[in-house]
């Protein structure tokens, strides 16, 4: 029997080593495929699309639509799923249906580490981390570098240090200049032109991802700016756009997955980032 609990603090039980695996998470299939997994995998969402041997998997939707009976076909041993990443009505109705989910909420490096173990304990197989030590050893930045990271536009939006790319940014000596600025609701007081909802009206709610204004992104004074091409894939117009706001900052492109991908892809997102970071300091 193999048991762990998820970060909805559920139990998650297996009989034996998963043969059957659905991932709802490009990351999470990723980490599946670095574990040795691949051939367990019988279905991926249409954004997972690493390594390129998944081609051959099955899909089952997008991580926020994933059809559950197409997922309920394909009898899985383990399904694989994200707090974030995917729909909440759609992980409850798979374990309403009564498929094996386990859910994940990694938010600091330290977490994705801790999910590779618990993913390879559900997977029955070892796991080496040292790659993912090595790499956090070799960050040992002198002067941090404050940086700005937008995820989308119209209106514009970033994420605060309770995110799991603050986190990473953090470490390779980059601050993030948003990460005492909470999510405000609704749009307009996230914009700053109304007062925000509090107490019950908010309670639950994420905060992680505040919506800003460029007048706020100027008076946060980055010196650097990445542009992630994920989730939403920023481009020459959205550089001359932040360029146009006068602060000076560096504008460099930058792989979102590096980013934003917990678990295996930690160790090259931690050298790559921090070698980003480096050149601009």
């Amino acid at each position: 029997m193999i048991r762990v609990v998820d970060a909805l603090g559920s139990p998650v039980e297996l009989e034996g080593a998963p043969r059957r695996i659905v991932s709802l998470v490009p990351s999470e299939t990723s980490s599946v495929a670095w574990l040795g997994g691949i051939d367990r995998l019988v279905g991926r969402t249409r954004y997972c699309v690493e390594p390129a041997a998944v081609a051959a998997v099955a899909e089952v939707g997008g991580t926020k639509d994933a059809d559950v009976d197409a997922v309920r076909a394909l009898e899985p041993d383990l399904v694989l799923a994200n707090q974030e990443e995917n729909a909440r009505p759609v992980v409850e109705a798979m374990i309403a249906a009564g498929l094996p989910v386990h859910v994940s909420f990694p938010r600091t490096v330290a977490q994705s580490t801790e999910y590779l173990r618990t993913l390879a304990t559900l997977m029955d197989v070892p796991v080496d981390v040292a790659p993912i030590e090595a790499a956090v050893a070799r960050c040992a930045p002198s002067k941090a570098v404050r940086v700005f990271v937008p995820i989308w536009r119209d209106p514009w939006m970033t994420f605060d240090g309770g995110a799991f790319a603050s986190d990473l940014l953090d470490l390779v000596g980059a601050v993030n200049v948003f990460a005492d600025r909470p999510r405000r609701y609704p749009l307009a007081a996230d914009l700053g032109k109304r007062k925000a909802l509090e107490g019950d009206r908010v309670k639950g709610r994420d905060t992680r991802y505040p919506r800003v204004t460029l007048e706020e992104v100027a008076a946060r004074q980055p010196e650097l700016i990445l542009l992630p091409d994920e989730p939403y894939e920023f481009g020459a117009v959205d550089a001359e756009a932040l360029r146009a706001l006068g602060t000076g900052a560096a504008i460099a492109a930058v792989n979102g997955r590096d980013l934003f991908w917990y678990g295996a892809r930690t160790t090259t997102g931690i050298d790559a980032l921090r070698e980003l970071v480096d050149a601009h300091r």
